[in-house]
């Protein structure tokens, strides 16, 4: 069974309420703190007044919440089907959907149901880790890569359930992912190994300003590390940003033809950006690669028939990995419980770099080329096998 349930979903009355249990979020209205601070006192990790706590260990046995979370652990064992949560923060995109689809076919193939949280909105995500609906319902959380508040991080420990995530690493619990850093390198040495000195960026454009994907944080570092390497200085009339998509990557690469200089070559941090920045150029009468060279990161579906020279990462293995992970800790299996999985990223050669002024921008599709793989072991080359001619 897959629910997709809103984290804004009205409220449920007392008696329901009462029937399946009080929440954190319960002791902590009856205590007159937040969830993080009834997290903190009943744990007693943290530094509580002795005031505060009191008051929460009173509101806990009130609401009967210990005997709560006993009889729902108790219950594992019996009821059959265990449980997941999914948390995603933007599940109509491209990584997060191919991530979550992967990691549902895993976990449904071994018997779980899963509740799908959908926290598109910052005020979503805040009503979500207040209430924090997960207590009771759920046997083990995968988040995708979620921008968390340390609010936001205590809240899901206080559940005590077993937790794994994609993209993002939460201290004590599993994790997989990509270095993003080296993935922004290697996208920005490709074009310096072509000729371009003058590289600009596109980056995405945080959707809320207390939180920022540490995905867009390490590609964007690469991109320094990389031209600071080859002596080159940040110039940030080469940088923009616009919102996330397709019409996000129009959008910046049209705030960079209006600027004096055009960059010969432009990463975008994501591919839905890349496509966007092609268009726009075509738009405007240039070339692609032979005015603009343009390189994304993730190799998307789209990507080769767009011809689209990228960083790939492989989301679904992640999806799968991840799930496996918390599988695993439900089954009480060995391993680290703190492992973080780095997966490898390759640089795949298309038509929409080149060398710059290269004669090959006069092809409005280039022909097949080679994939150049970068892996632990070292470089291995191979034919797309597509012919876009």
């Amino acid at each position: 069974m897959i629910r997709n349930v809103s984290a804004a979903e009205p409220a449920q009355s007392p008696g329901r309420r009462a029937s399946r249990g009080a929440s954190l979020a319960d002791v902590a209205a009856r205590a007159g703190v937040s969830v993080a601070t009834a997290s903190r006192s009943l744990r007693g990790v943290a530094k509580v007044a002795p005031a505060t706590r009191e008051r929460v260990l009173d509101a806990a046995q009130e609401l009967s919440y210990g005997l709560a979370v006993r009889a729902f652990d108790a219950q594992i064992g019996t009821r059959g089907r265990r449980t997941v949560a999914i948390i995603v923060p933007f599940f109509t995109r491209w990584y997060f959907s191919a991530a979550t689809s992967a990691a549902l076919e895993h976990l449904r193939g071994r018997g779980y149901d899963v509740l799908l949280y959908h926290l598109g909105y910052p005020q979503v995500r805040d009503d979500f880790f207040e209430t924090m609906p997960l207590a009771g319902r759920v046997d083990g959380i995968l988040s995708l890569s979620m921008p968390l508040s340390e609010q936001h991080t205590l809240s899901l420990r206080a559940l005590g359930l077993p937790l794994s995530s994609i993209g993002s690493h939460i201290e004590g619990w599993p994790s997989v992912g990509i270095d993003d850093v080296a993935a922004g390198a290697l996208a920005i040495n490709h074009l310096l190994n072509q000729g371009h000195r003058r590289i600009g960026l596109i980056a995405g454009q945080v959707d809320d300003a207390r939180f920022d994907f540490t995905a867009s944080v390490g590609r964007r570092l690469g991109y320094e590390e990389a031209l600071n390497s080859a002596g080159l200085e940040l110039d940030d009339r080469l940088m923009v940003e616009g919102p996330h998509g397709i019409e996000g990557g129009a959008v910046a690469m049209t705030q960079l033809l209006g600027r004096p200089h055009l960059p010969t070559a432009v990463l975008a941090e994501y591919d839905e950006l890349a496509i966007g920045a092609m268009w726009a150029l075509r738009r405007a009468g240039l070339k692609v690669p032979g005015d603009v060279a343009i390189v994304g990161i993730d190799d998307m579906d789209m990507a080769r028939f767009v011809d689209l020279t990228t960083v790939a990462q492989d989301v679904a293995a992640q999806g799968r990995i991840a799930a496996a992970q918390l599988v695993g800790l439900l089954g009480g299996e060995g391993g680290s419980s703190d492992e973080h999985v780095l997966q490898p990223t390759r640089l795949i050669l298309r038509g929409s770099t080149a060398p710059p002024g290269s004669s090959a921008g006069a092809r409005a599709v280039a022909p097949p080329r080679k994939i150049c793989e970068r892996s632990g072991s070292g470089i291995e080359t191979s034919s797309t096998g597509l012919n876009t001619e």
